[in-house]
């Protein structure tokens, strides 16, 4: 704030009160930096390109999904982790114990064949995991 005072003994002298706003834009500009900066981290798994497909989307809870993902070659990560078909899911039984959710969003590359998909889905549900969510693309608009 800025203020300007009189010679002392005045009381003719108005007291000025402005509100300097330059520290406010720049913490503001540092958090949206910070924001800009920590916004791409947020997405979970590897990147993979994922099929597009016109489907309504599942209600996504508070806490971060528990994703698991297949990439172009097959190989299959829980979240950035990679995971042999084996032990997947014994981790995946732990992570979501751990959680208390026991959904598990599935992302798998579009140039993985069908097959190895449903061989991880069938691991799953024999594993006793049946919350299975597939992630996807939303599809493109045709144009006229």
């Amino acid at each position: 704030m800025a203020f300007t005072l009189g010679n002392g003994g005045d009381d003719d002298d108005p007291v000025m009160a402005d509100i300097n706003v330059t520290p406010l834009v720049d913490v503001m500009l540092v958090l949206l930096i910070i924001f800009m900066i920590a916004a791409p981290m947020l997405h979970q798994g590897i990147e993979v390109a994922l099929p597009r497909v016109d489907a309504a989307p599942l209600p996504l809870r508070m806490e971060d999904p528990l994703v698991l993902s297949i990439d172009r070659d097959g190989k299959i990560f829980l979240r950035e982790t990679p995971v042999e078909i084996e032990d997947l899911v014994d981790q995946v039984k732990a992570q979501t114990a751990a959680r208390g959710d026991d959904s598990v969003f599935l992302k798998g590359d579009r140039e993985v064949g069908y097959g190895r998909i449903m061989e991880v889905l069938d691991v799953l549900h024999q594993g006793g995991i049946v919350h299975v969510g597939m992630v996807t693309e939303p599809a493109k608009k045709k144009r006229r």
